[in-house]
């Protein structure tokens, strides 16, 4: 079954709500955005989160303390890097690290490999922020990568009526999703939960 992240969120009550629905990571994000938190506002978010749903950290090129004082204090279970980071500072950083890929062409898939992280987040090319977009990028690009499947997540683009082709198609260990669970760009409980329920029964062959 596709493991499901539900990122930018910023109310209590859609943490919960993706949680009874059956979401396997929460992402907040700390870079600029209309969804960025604080350390604190995470923190009090992800206080009645089981240990089963993993907390992941969206950052965009933010300084390694920043880093390691987000995932201390919240406390997070990923840092997910989604902007210029390089290989040398993931590793000096040395935490459980998703790296987020924006995708154009297929030289953009095939330098994802140079980097060794626990996942590999591929996504559309950026607009205003890093991600969150709502945009998608042409999945068959991913044909050529030699990454192994259960270390690709997918993003972009992505919400109930695409989810269950983009898992068909890509394959991918997991799938994350925030303006797609999004009415007039606030997070939606219905949608939340669609999107849910469509991804964990969609079919991988």
């Amino acid at each position: 079954m596709t493991l499901v992240k539900i990122c930018g969120l910023t109310e209590q009550r859609h943490v919960q709500t993706a949680i009874s629905a059956g979401t396997d990571f929460i992402g907040f994000v700390f870079a600029p955005s209309k969804r960025q938190v604080t350390i604190e506002q995470a923190a009090a978010l992800a206080k009645d989160i089981a240990g089963n749903v993993k907390k992941v950290g969206v950052f965009v090129n933010a300084e390694k303390e920043f880093l390691q004082e987000a995932y201390k204090k919240v406390p997070l279970d990923y840092i997910q890097y989604h902007g210029d980071e390089t290989i040398d500072f993931i590793k000096q950083v040395g935490l459980p690290a998703i790296k987020a890929f924006s995708i154009r062409t297929t030289e953009d898939v095939l330098k994802a490999a140079d980097y060794d992280v626990d996942y590999y987040l591929f996504d559309a090319p950026r607009t205003d922020y890093r991600g969150g977009s709502g945009h998608s990028f042409d999945w068959s690009l991913l044909e050529e990568s030699n990454i192994p499947r259960e270390k690709v997540i997918l993003a972009g683009g992505l919400n109930a009526d695409n989810i269950a082709a983009a898992i068909h198609l890509v394959q991918p260990a997991g799938v994350d999703v925030s303006s797609g669970v999004e009415q007039d760009g606030i997070k939606a409980e219905a949608l939340i939960k669609g999107f849910l329920q469509t991804a964990k029964g969609a079919k991988m062959i």
